[in-house]
């Protein structure tokens, strides 16, 4: 548990521009026979996907000034960003082109940086772990945290665990509740097996069970006490069943995502957060675990949210227009 206490607000998320019926992936029902899925939408979650002609870097700005206008504060008084993608394109001659581009657009002029890229789809969660840690730390008062991720190939948009959507999503991390759409970060974990790594492994319940253990003794609560868990959009039957196994009941999941428009990468944590919440289904003082696994990885962060009267609203800025 944090000795001081840190913060998450207005969490935010675009998604790619262009909605899209699963029935036009490139050879979905090639692929589901080859995956031995029968075609059964309704089974599996299959609904919509969202692609985008955009760059990985004009989603994260997307993102981020949605995030920081909901917050209310200048881009100056951002001290760190945290930039999350499942695959950063180029390499080193390209990177640094990429990381000026998307905080130049952000005004992020004197902020520090860091790169999250290894965790695959526990990417977010582990740069929300990062960002918790540097401000418990003292070293960062405000850690804007941004995921980015498109399917550059679309013979990759269907996998035999999920339909993926391109999108981005994002959080401000810092000492100070930002505004009404604030919760308390109360604890955080993370369990994984290295030799269990490869991705063509299954999801472990009894990492996802260590994880749910350590933060539920660090905040003193029972699995039952936790009023959602947000976990990734996999196919239906992937996410009811590992999480179940570990010990979730079927109220605390949340999977009306997943027809809507499928596994955003690292994103769907924080995705199906903002959506519960749009919902009516987040209520003050309640715990919400944030959740993602792949094979040899689990990662966890509770919240807490922060009664709607606890933070004043933030006043009124400019609004921004993305160049």
């Amino acid at each position: 548990m944090n000795a001081s206490p840190v913060h998450l607000s207005a969490p935010r998320y675009v998604l790619g521009e262009s909605e899209a019926n699963h029935t036009s992936i490139e050879d979905l029902p090639r692929k589901a026979r080859a995956f031995g899925m029968p075609p059964k939408a309704s089974l599996w979650g299959w609904g919509s996907v969202r692609r985008t002609a955009e760059s990985l870097e004009t989603l994260a700005v997307r993102s981020g000034r949605a995030t920081l206008d909901a917050a209310g504060i200048a881009p100056a008084s951002v001290d760190c960003l945290v930039l999350c993608s499942t695959r950063f394109p180029g390499g080193p001659r390209t990177h640094a082109r990429l990381v000026q581009d998307v905080m130049s657009r952000l005004d992020l002029d004197d902020a520090a940086f860091t790169g999250v890229t290894l965790n695959r789809c526990t990417n977010l969660l582990t740069g929300l772990r990062t960002a918790q840690a540097l401000v418990a730390a003292g070293q960062h008062r405000r850690v804007l945290v941004v995921t980015t991720d498109r399917i550059t190939d679309e013979s990759q948009r269907m996998e035999n665990f999920a339909l993926f959507s391109d999108g981005a999503a994002s959080a401000l991390v810092s000492a100070e509740a930002e505004n009404a759409d604030g919760y308390e970060i109360v604890a955080g974990a993370s369990a994984q097996r290295p030799r269990a790594l490869e991705w063509t492994n299954e999801i472990s319940p009894d990492l996802a069970r260590d994880v749910s253990e350590r933060v539920l003794h660090t905040a003193g609560m029972k699995l039952g006490d936790v009023d959602g868990l947000l976990h990734l959009n996999l196919y239906k039957p992937i996410i009811v069943l590992k999480e179940r196994q570990a010990g979730f009941t079927a109220d605390q999941l949340y999977l009306d995502n997943i027809p809507r428009f499928g596994h955003c990468f690292a994103a769907d944590p924080l995705i199906n957060l903002v959506d519960r919440a749009a919902a009516g289904d987040v209520r003050d003082d309640g715990h919400y675990l944030l959740a993602a696994s792949v094979p040899g990885v689990r990662v966890g962060v509770l919240l807490r949210k922060l009664p709607s009267g606890a933070v004043p609203a933030p006043a009124a800025t400019d609004t921004w227009e993305l160049r």
